[in-house]
């Protein structure tokens, strides 16, 4: 088993400023900072139980145009989970014993080792392996970003929709080291270190059965909790909590619901 932590979610998009009214404005996520690399640009902003959310933007595509591929092929959406872990040539060892493939690794820079798990193996979303080491100096928006309308939401789970329960619990469990925090015959939650939360849910329905769209799993939502949300652009009650079509988020649906 390895020791990971599962560090934050990331999710695609044209421009980082597409993003920032819902993650900053509406729900105050605080900016962490970012920076440019081959193929891609990422930037990060964290809610108050720690989680933190991070958002890629296509950047020097003729050098690596995987970001712009993807955008092109699914539009913008979540596109991947990072565990870090202490060290990653024992993790990559494991996983390749457990009889999955690893793409992409790269262990040139000392300061950032990574690797994936690409989604076919990681039932619907990119796995990405990290080691990180030494100070990061973040860099400062190049605009002013929204003010938040209200106090920071806490960024409470993942929810992820998938055929079955047994390969994502021997991944995710089994293999990355998350604990069970709740499960039935229908799902099952698994936490890490810190606040990283993922809920694996069992589609049932033909609705979800349709989202999966035939895959093994996709991210169905994030759940995420804050003092009032009506006070966040579009939200709809559906019973005890509110809601945000992927559709009229950037591809990422978001299930709210209101602070104790």
């Amino acid at each position: 088993m390895i020791d990971a932590v599962l560090d934050h979610l990331a999710v695609a998009a044209e421009s980082q400023y597409d993003c920032w009214p819902r993650y900053v404005g509406d729900l105050g996520g605080a900016w962490i900072g970012g920076g440019v690399t081959s193929g891609f640009a990422s930037y990060q902003v964290e809610y108050t139980n720690g989680m933190k959310l991070e958002v890629l933007e296509p950047a020097n595509v003729e050098d690596n145009d995987f970001l712009r591929r993807f955008l092109d092929r699914n539009g913008p959406g979540p596109h991947h989970v990072t565990f870090k872990v202490p060290d990653i040539e024992a993790a990559i060892e494991e996983i390749r014993t457990a009889g999955l493939d690893l793409v992409g690794i790269d262990l040139r820079d000392p300061g950032w080792k990574e690797a994936f798990v690409h989604p076919k193996q990681a039932f619907g979303i990119v796995v990405q392996i990290a080691q990180s080491s030494g100070t990061w100096e973040p860099e400062a928006p190049d605009r002013p970003l929204p003010v938040p309308v209200q106090a920071p939401a806490s960024f409470d789970r993942a929810v992820h929709l998938v055929a079955d329960l047994a390969g994502p619990v021997g991944l995710f469990r089994d293999i990355l080291g998350g604990t069970v925090l709740a499960e039935d015959d229908t799902m099952v939650e698994l936490a890490w270190p810190g606040p990283g939360r993922i809920r694996f849910v069992l589609a049932e329905t033909d609705d979800d059965h349709a989202h999966l769209g035939g895959r093994d799993g996709r991210l169905h939502h994030l759940d995420m909790t804050i003092d009032d949300p009506a006070l966040v652009a579009g939200a709809v009650q559906v019973d005890d909590h509110w809601r945000l079509d992927a559709a009229d988020n950037l591809g990422v649906s978001l299930h709210l619901h209101r602070r104790s």
